[in-house]
């Protein structure tokens, strides 16, 4: 690594509750020259209530492209700059693989800081096993390649996680008990916010809850693992 290039700093955003965010990430963020943030509005409040004043700049799915080119020179040049998203990790269903990728392909230092997830307090909190979990982030919006993509991972021995927009999650569900079968499920949305609500059960059992309800807010379904791939597993071993 150049010693006269930047740090380039993954850092976390609370996903509901802003006493979430860690101590060190607001010191990084203060320390940074940029923030590259999903929405600059959104991150201008974030910093105001931490009492920061940054130069921002956006960075999100439509410019990611363009945009990790103009970091990489800013790095080059030593500015340190802190990726943020809305909410939660950057990278984990949101931008941060490009200019990562950039940055690691041009000798540049990339500090990621631990903190706020949607996924794990779903997983942990769904009753489901947690050993070991299969992350598959949001399914395609269109039918026909959501169902495709079921079929891939429906013999997975693993804890499944998704996450899912309120306006899709009925259909999803509809399409993970034709596809999975009427597995055990969780269904989190809203996590450390006000209405933060867990619903557990079958995913049929779940279906009859949220129907005809306009369901809101964000959500991480979490499904459990196919039963007859352990046993096959155990069978085999045993043999």
């Amino acid at each position: 690594m150049a010693t006269n290039q930047g740090q380039l700093y993954l850092i976390p955003t609370p996903i509901g509750n802003l006493r979430d965010m860690t101590l060190r990430a607001r010191e990084i963020l203060e320390q940074v020259d940029l923030v590259a943030c999903e929405d600059t509005r959104v991150s201008g409040l974030l910093l105001k209530n931490l009492g920061l004043k940054k130069k921002l700049i956006s960075y999100h799915d439509f410019n990611e492209s363009r945009r990790a080119g103009q970091l990489l020179e800013m790095l080059k040049k030593g500015q340190s700059i802190g990726v943020i998203t809305d909410a939660g990790s950057p990278g984990i269903s949101d931008p941060a693989y490009r200019v990562v990728r950039s940055a690691l392909e041009n000798n540049v230092n990339i500090v990621a800081l631990p903190g706020p997830t949607a996924l794990i307090p779903a997983l942990t909190a769904s009753g489901l096993p947690t050993d070991r979990f299969f992350f598959e982030g949001f399914l395609p919006p269109k039918s026909g390649a959501r169902h495709k993509h079921l079929e891939k991972i429906k013999n997975l021995e693993h804890t499944l996680v998704f996450y899912e927009s309120p306006h899709r999650v009925h259909k999803t569900l509809e399409a993970m008990q034709d596809i999975l079968g009427d597995r055990p499920a969780c269904l989190a949305r809203e996590i450390s916010k006000k209405f933060e609500e867990y619903l557990r059960g079958r995913i049929s059992e779940i279906r009859t809850r949220i129907e005809n309800k306009n369901v809101k807010g964000e959500i991480v379904l979490v499904v459990a693992g196919n039963p007859a791939a352990g046993k096959q597993k155990d069978s085999r071993e045993a043999s």
